[in-house]
């Protein structure tokens, strides 16, 4: 089990629900349709996120650790 990749998906799934929500609180009153859009960029976020693999490291950053 690779907890990076888990990670990246909930943080980008957390940053995804924030802005929405965000945007979606802008006149103080959130209506259904905005729920639904809050919970389709958080699953979308964490769906896409998890499938995209981590970039290699390349050697100048290996030899740091």
């Amino acid at each position: 089990m690779k907890i990076g990749s888990y990670a990246k998906a909930i943080t980008s799934g957390v940053a995804a629900g924030t802005a929405a929500l965000v945007q979606a609180m802008a006149d103080s009153f959130i209506v259904p349709g905005e729920w639904v859009t809050v919970a389709l960029a958080v699953l979308g976020a964490l769906g896409i996120t998890y499938v995209v693999p981590n970039a290699a490291q390349s050697d100048q950053v290996r030899a740091y650790r």
